[in-house]
């Protein structure tokens, strides 16, 4: 694990543009990714039909539906979905501001993982901006319970997450990622973790309208015979479990600032993951906001201090 975090706030140095389909609605869809300024944040600028622009601000206060992906805004018509995969990006890579737009109401899937979001930053490339990263430190735990599943998190010197899922199949049954999330294991050990579902899910899904966009490009199939659909089979023996991973860290992404501590979860998912968090946030006695003590762009974690959060607060409303 790095003993150094980062100590100053980044955006990405120029803009840059993708286009593909969002898994769910089945739409074409571009989208850009601009810098922007300090304390800025990230934020997402839907253009509409009508020529309107909807800004929503990725953040856990924003989030609305968690069933089959994680939507931003409270309006069905103003919201946009699918936002894990970018956001697990932009927190591995450590982008702190950017502006988002894209015309439609969905992140587009791409290759199902977070790769092609990870090579289109690295290509945009980061700069510093003057002002202090703050971070979210855990100090002491927050747990919930949820049916058979649960989530907590706890003290840790670091950023690791401990993801367990467990399924009723052999194919998968249970598994697990465990480590550190630096920009340096993401790329190698999540990024190409894709999307994964059972075709015998696929006919009721079409009838709710989601998975429109969903193929063998862009997902993991599991067949009615418990075998991958996918002629070039698993990118890693455990991808279902990597790709959970990659969800949470998107998922926590909407704390709207970099935490640190650990994060375990069993048989979570995004509701899971969007509860465990809203309940440490709302539990002001289990984290303190801390910045390093001079502006630096690395810094030691026993060098960050405490602050006084009100005015940065980036979860608020």
């Amino acid at each position: 694990m790095s003993s150094n975090v980062i100590g100053l706030q980044t955006t990405i140095s120029r803009s840059i543009s993708l286009s593909g389909v969002g898994v769910h609605s089945g739409e074409a869809v571009s989208i850009s990714f601009h810098p922007a300024d300090p304390d800025t944040g990230i934020v997402f600028n839907r253009l509409l039909p009508s020529g309107d622009v909807v800004s929503v601000r990725a953040v856990s206060s924003q989030v609305g539906s968690t069933d089959l992906c994680t939507l931003l805004g409270k309006a069905p018509d103003r919201s946009i979905a699918t936002v894990e995969h970018l956001m697990a990006a932009l927190y591995a890579l450590g982008v702190d501001n950017i502006s988002i737009e894209l015309d439609g109401s969905e992140v587009p899937i791409m290759d199902g993982s977070a790769s092609v979001f990870i090579e289109a930053l690295d290509a945009a490339g980061l700069v510093n901006h003057s002002v202090k990263r703050r971070y979210i430190r855990v100090i002491k735990p927050v747990r919930i319970e949820m049916g058979g599943s649960w989530a907590e998190f706890s003290q840790h010197n670091g950023t690791r997450f401990e993801i367990d899922i467990d399924f009723d199949t052999p194919l998968i049954g249970r598994q697990s990622w465990k480590g550190e999330v630096t920009a340096d294991t993401f790329r190698r050990e999540l990024a190409r973790a894709r999307t994964f579902g059972f075709m015998r899910d696929v006919e009721r899904l079409w009838a709710s309208g989601h998975a429109l966009g969903s193929s063998l490009e862009n997902s993991v199939v599991i067949g009615d015979d418990d075998k991958v659909i996918n002629i070039e089979g698993l990118r890693y023996r455990d991808e279902f479990a990597r790709h959970k991973t990659l969800d949470a860290v998107g998922d926590l992404a909407l704390a709207g600032a970099q935490f640190i501590g650990c994060y375990r979860s069993y048989r979570g998912g995004h509701k899971l993951n969007a509860l465990a968090l809203r309940a440490l946030l709302a539990d002001q006695s289990a984290y303190e906001v801390v910045e390093a003590p001079a502006r630096r762009n690395t810094v030691r974690h026993g060098e960050l201090v405490a602050v006084n959060a009100a005015l940065f607060a980036p979860w608020a409303v």
